[in-house]
């Protein structure tokens, strides 16, 4: 065994090799931290997924709102619209959406009256007044602003196929065609999740 390692000694390197290679390494570390720098972006973006199951006036907001607020924080956002919360986007079923009178504690109508013809009819006016008066954008231009905020809204393909819609009844920039596997692993994959 022997003890002479053929090291090479500060002393024996070749100035103009040294350089090469400390220039060379600059420019890797450079292109290192220009793609780190590219790619740093979507590892800190938050990202939500809204599952919208309901498809009354009343319901149609809070999916919506909350979608298009966190898409302006600059998050990734999915809202998967399935059984009646698919009348949300679609086009003709989204400007008559009802507001129902019954079973909702904090209309100012006891039940029994609630349930009577019409009832339904007047109260999704009524909401329609208010939300006129107050100047809140109506669900069209909710589902505007989501679209043209980034949110990818979704319509379930089973519940297309259940309803018997065709993807082309939908409002322009829904993505049609979407099952619950994929719905799924963007929820896995989300900070927040929630059932509306």
């Amino acid at each position: 065994m022997s003890t002479d390692n053929q090291t090479t000694s500060v002393d024996d390197t070749d100035p103009e090799t040294d350089a090469a290679e400390l220039q060379a390494l600059r420019e890797r570390v450079e292109e290192l931290e220009a793609s780190i720098a590219a790619g740093d972006t979507s590892d800190d973006q938050k990202k939500m997924t809204i599952v919208a199951t309901q498809g009354s006036f009343d319901m149609a907001y809070p999916p919506l709102i909350l979608a298009s607020t966190a898409a302006a924080f600059g998050w990734d956002v999915v809202v998967f619209h399935t059984f009646w919360g698919l009348d949300i986007l679609h086009e003709e079923k989204s400007k008559d959406l009802k507001l129902s009178a019954v079973g909702n504690p904090n209309m100012p109508v006891p039940n029994a009256i609630a349930a009577l013809p019409g009832m339904d009819t007047m109260a999704t006016k009524m909401m329609q007044k208010k939300i006129d008066d107050n100047g809140t954008a109506t669900i069209e231009e909710l589902i505007d602003l989501s679209l043209e905020s980034g949110v990818d809204l979704q319509a379930c393909q089973m519940t297309i196929e259940l309803m018997d819609y065709d993807k082309d009844d939908f409002h322009d920039g829904v993505t049609t065609g979407v099952g619950a596997a994929t719905a799924l692993q963007h929820m896995a994959e989300s900070d927040i999740q929630l059932l509306v």
